[in-house]
């Protein structure tokens, strides 16, 4: 690991962080000197991430996102540890099922929104209470490009995306004028949990895309980084589509 900067006195709460785009965000947050606080549902895995990310910066809290006491315990054990929560970043997500919603089980349904949406509501409940209602900050939630149209076999998913930004709004209007809220809705990002959209035909894949590749975890981290930053401190309830130009595909001819 490359020596770190400086701390910046600014503290986060990352959610689904120990790999994938929650990684990559957290990674871009410690980059920058803020100190961190990641959550997760596997004890090991999170563990190895504090390691690789500096367990001098980084603390971590496992537990299912849609679960009420596991969201307390993560910001209670932000503020014990570190005395702040300036930003929230809503990543912990769900995508158990691939088929037509008109075949599915309503269950399932309740499972994506309770943990895309609900918990994503509950954390965003939790920091304002805790520091960010006196003392400001901003959230930043990650949605996706299929919470922007149809999304085939993925219907159950895109709906809770399309929920996460207007989320997004709702709270932005809400916590204004001291929190900041933003979206960010990613195209396919190379993760584990994307790996079925790409898998052995990733060439394939990129070749859809403008820019010739699928995004990376890094590719979200800036952008969070950016919409946590001063740099963005007149952007608030807006949703930053980051999808290597696949939309530009969707013109006629």
């Amino acid at each position: 690991m490359t020596e770190l900067p400086a701390l910046s006195g600014k503290v986060a709460l990352v959610t689904g962080a120990s790999r994938g785009i929650g990684y990559g965000v957290a990674e871009a947050l410690v980059a920058r000197g803020d100190r961190v606080c990641i959550t997760g549902r596997g004890e090991d895995a999170l563990k190895e991430a504090v390691e690789q990310l500096g367990a001098d910066r980084v603390i971590a809290v496992a537990g299912k996102a849609h679960d009420e006491e596991h969201q307390a315990a993560a910001v209670a054990r932000t503020m014990e540890a570190f005395g702040r929560v300036d930003f929230l970043v809503n990543n912990a997500g769900t995508n158990p099922v691939f088929g037509p919603i008109a075949d599915l089980d309503l269950g399932v349904a309740r499972k994506v929104f309770e943990t895309n949406v609900v918990s994503a509501l509950g954390f965003a409940q939790r920091t304002w209470h805790a520091w960010q209602k006196e003392n400001g900050g901003a959230i930043v939630n990650i949605a996706s490009v299929a919470g922007l149209s149809a999304s085939p076999f993925i219907g159950a998913y895109g709906i809770s995306k399309a929920a996460m930004i207007n989320l997004t709004v709702q709270l932005a209007h809400e916590y204004a004028p001291r929190v900041r809220v933003n979206s960010i809705a990613p195209a396919v990002v190379k993760t584990k949990f994307a790996q079925a959209l790409y898998e052995g035909r990733e060439e394939e894949a990129a070749a859809a895309y403008p820019l010739a590749r699928l995004g990376v975890p890094s590719d979200i981290g800036g952008t969070a980084a950016f919409l946590t930053s001063e740099q963005s401190a007149w952007i608030t309830g807006q949703n930053l589509v980051v999808d290597g130009g696949i939309f530009l595909n969707a013109g006629v001819g």
